[in-house]
């Protein structure tokens, strides 16, 4: 699913983000990827998603050469990874539903697949009931699942949760955990970065630990440890 090889970012005129990562996540993992701030993380997740290119090393996901690929097909291969960031990034004067269609709309998708689509994605996260509340109306949690939801809708092979649960108390996070996992085993692909410790040692999924822009650990049933 995702194939980094020897992945080098150097930042002139001379700051190594990332020193020559290699990883593989194959279809449905659950991954950590774990770091103190500097270690990585965000300039990797970039990466991915094509908003920056490697100095140097190959990127691969689902077929796509991400090192190579052509601006115009960006969009494209960015509908097939959702993103889920700190930040919630709502629309505050769209609904729930409305946030959510708001993705399918931007593509020019037919209103009869929006209609289909949008209630299954808020099923999937629980807030079917409050398609029509405003995200001032939402808890933090409900607005993380919204924008869940919107990373979903359209129906990506890999979801990258970067930093989810950073804003949020640990009631709240164990919530948008549960709906993460439960994605998961739906058979999406899942990339969850985060440096909340306490999150990865309970779940005892794969780790993945980077330190200075290099991978220092990779274990199955990892523990956050540094």
């Amino acid at each position: 699913m995702i194939t980094l090889e020897g992945v080098k970012k150097v930042y002139h005129p001379d700051t190594t983000a990332l020193g020559g990562v290699d990883i593989h996540v194959a279809p449905g993992e659950f991954v950590f990827l774990v770091g103190q701030s500097g270690a990585g993380k965000s300039t990797l997740v970039k990466m991915l998603t094509a908003e920056e290119r490697p100095t140097s090393g190959n990127i691969t996901i689902g077929g796509w050469d991400v090192t190579r690929i052509r601006r115009r097909d960006v969009p494209l291969l960015r509908r097939q990874i959702g993103v889920v960031y700190q930040d919630f990034k709502l629309l505050e004067q769209k609904t729930v539903q409305e946030n959510v269609a708001f993705a399918l709309e931007v593509c020019g998708e037919p209103t009869h697949t929006i209609r289909s689509v949008v209630p299954q994605v808020l099923r999937v996260v629980g807030l079917e009931e409050k398609a029509h509340r405003y995200p001032r109306q939402l808890s933090g949690g409900e607005q993380q699942r919204v924008a869940i939801a919107r990373a979903l809708i359209h129906r990506p092979k890999l979801l990258i949760a970067d930093e989810p649960t950073g804003d949020l108390d640990s009631l709240t996070a164990k919530t948008i955990i549960d709906v993460l996992v439960r994605i998961n085993e739906l058979g999406t692909t899942l990339l969850f970065v985060t440096h909340n410790r306490e999150v990865v040692n309970v779940l005892k999924k794969r780790v993945i630990s980077m330190q200075n822009g290099l991978v220092i650990s990779d274990k199955i049933h990892g523990k956050y440890f540094i």
